[in-house]
């Protein structure tokens, strides 16, 4: 089994990748900023270790990362707090993050991204604009790190009940997808390490997670 250092363990996709990862049996250490959080965490079977992604750098941050087979980065400003928040979250401490796992020998590296066409055909506020310009540019920096990356872009998230069903691939039809499904497939995902340096796409579908992303690594 793997020890998972997971970066936005408090988040909603945080949680269900938490709990997953755990009662697989996994090793969980759960970033989260605020202290009250960490009992749930610790509730959903993590070692819950306090930290501000803002407050945080590469070194110090590369301590906490230390030991650890995989870091799963699932943080965001989630649009609050305006584009200087989404800079700051979803950009900014992702490099940190990166920087961070080279520093402490952490060679795989999941990253939870954002599908292309996110909010395409609707309207859409200058903060929203940031957001996918600075997801991309997080994207960018990641795949240049050296690192066994792979990066995942979900469609729409949903609170829906997950069903394991999935459609995954390197360009596929924008949908929604349960946030549940999100965690399952970044569960498959650290169990299937010869998945590297890939972006995937990720919808609700028909396929189980384990059998997509069988048929992915088989064609990589």
């Amino acid at each position: 089994m793997s020890q998972v250092f997971v970066v936005g363990a408090a988040g909603k996709v945080g949680r269900h990748l938490v709990r997953q990862l755990a009662e697989r049996g996994h090793r969980v250490r759960a970033l989260h900023r605020r202290a009250e959080q960490a009992d749930a965490l610790r509730a959903d079977g993590a070692v819950p270790v306090c930290g501000d992604l803002q407050q945080l750098d590469a070194v110090g941050l590369a301590e906490m990362l230390a030991g650890s087979d995989v870091v799963v980065f699932s943080a965001g400003a989630g649009g609050k707090g305006g584009a200087e928040a989404t800079r700051a979250i979803d950009g900014h401490a992702l490099q940190v993050t990166v920087d961070a796992a080279r520093r402490a020998g952490v060679q795989r590296f999941l990253l939870v991204s954002a599908f292309p066409e996110a909010g395409r055909g609707e309207p859409m506020s200058d903060t929203f604009e940031v957001y996918m310009q600075v997801k991309k540019q997080a994207d960018v920096y990641l795949a240049a790190s050296g690192l066994e990356w792979v990066i995942l872009r979900p469609g729409t998230l949903s609170d829906a009940e997950g069903s394991g069903l999935v459609t995954a691939g390197p360009a596929i039809a924008y949908g929604e997808v349960p946030r549940a499904d999100v965690a399952a497939t970044l569960v498959a995902l650290v169990e299937r390490p010869g998945i590297t340096r890939a972006i995937i796409e990720l919808t609700a579908g028909t396929t189980p997670v384990g059998d997509a992303l069988h048929y992915l690594a088989a064609q990589s």
